[in-house]
């Protein structure tokens, strides 16, 4: 690593820097106090692990959203992916964390226990290489994510279909953001001045697709990377947004994030899927926030292909998962925080993810 990048990193974690942020902060705040939102799991992880919410000044609220895509994924989709693995034949391809996701009767871990086919993996590729060496086994790629990993997904189908892999299916339960931060700010109980928008997400799609939310909605959005002066830089750059009554799309993640995203990324997903209704944990039906494979690539389909018997979908009883989500309450709030609901024993999937809040919270709070 060169000298020039190594201080260029450097100042992502420098303290000097930090403190004129902190100092800006403070100096922009409105009298009145706000909330500002983060809606990237990473964003949680990286405010609770640097204690960016204990330099906040009196009345500026962090509240921390549906980030984390195995958390926002709901009930009814986890136990359609229970319901494929119990097919015989069937091997389930997934990220790890989904395997200790609870459904409402069981979990993927539970049926890989009961011997049921459950196949960690770290990628869609290494999907359809299981079902290249599994040529006699029906492999099902379970797609959980926002526009971060959707056109990975995409490629993985496009490669099936080009090789002929009639033994590849994909569970597509992938969701977009923006549907999701429409919902979140036209809620009149959330009261949100303004969002911490994601890195990861944006990388992709852009700043367009979030300047509804300035011009229809009046909310200030920074998209903002993850190294503590980042989200600080980004913090500072929202609250000078609200001192001076402007409301705009800024991007302070210069490095990862063009205005207009990544071309090639959008053109791979929209070529694959189509946007449809999704149900999302907390937040209910969005119109247009989810993706379905087209009809073209409908063979692809798992839940066309198997159509698996799903079992009425029942909530964890106390679980506050989808008030956390919208930033309704933290973690502490809920009654099962640490007494009964732990990383050791989640009952809900903001427990058992790395990014979900409930996590953060245990770990850092």
């Amino acid at each position: 690593m060169s000298g020039d990048l190594e201080e260029s990193l450097a100042r992502f974690k420098d303290p000097a820097l930090a403190r004129e942020l902190v100092a800006a902060i403070a100096r922009f705040a409105p009298p009145e106090g706000a909330t500002l939102m983060e809606v990237c799991g990473t964003h949680t992880v990286s405010i609770a692990r640097a204690g960016i919410r204990d330099l906040m000044p009196e009345g500026i609220r962090l509240a921390s959203g549906p980030g984390c895509p195995v958390c926002v994924t709901s009930n009814h989709d986890i136990d359609t992916v229970i319901a494929l693995a119990r097919i015989p034949g069937v091997i389930i391809a997934t990220f790890g964390d989904m395997t200790r996701v609870p459904g409402s009767t069981s979990s993927l871990l539970a049926e890989q226990a009961q011997g049921r086919a459950v196949q960690i993996v770290y990628s869609p590729l290494d999907a359809l290489e299981l079902a290249r060496q599994n040529p006699d086994r029906q492999v099902v790629f379970v797609g959980v994510g926002f526009e971060t990993t959707t056109p990975l997904v995409a490629r993985a189908v496009k490669r099936a279909a080009q090789m002929g892999l009639g033994n590849f299916t994909v569970f597509a339960a992938h969701k977009n953001m923006p549907g999701a931060l429409e919902a979140i700010v036209a809620d009149p109980r959330l009261k949100i001045d303004a969002l911490i928008l994601p890195g990861h997400v944006s990388t992709i799609i852009g700043a367009e697709p979030y300047r509804f939310l300035a011009e229809r909605y009046g909310i200030p959005g920074v998209i903002t990377g993850f190294e503590p002066v980042d989200v600080l830089q980004g913090i500072a750059m929202i609250l000078r947004q609200l001192h001076e009554g402007r409301s705009q799309i800024e991007i302070a993640y210069a490095r990862g994030v063009m205005q207009e995203g990544n071309p090639c990324a959008m053109a791979a997903i929209d070529e694959v899927f189509e946007t449809c209704t999704a149900q999302w944990r907390g937040l209910g039906p969005i119109e247009g926030s989810g993706y379905r494979l087209r009809a073209e690539f409908a063979d692809f389909d798992a839940v066309r292909r198997f159509q698996p018997q799903v079992e009425p979908t029942v909530e964890p009883k106390g679980c506050r998962c989808g008030d956390v989500l919208r930033g309704i309450m933290t973690p502490h709030e809920c009654p099962l925080f640490r007494k009964v609901c732990t990383p050791e024993n989640p009952i809900g999937p903001c427990m058992v993810s790395s990014e979900g809040s409930c996590a953060a919270y245990y770990r850092y709070y």
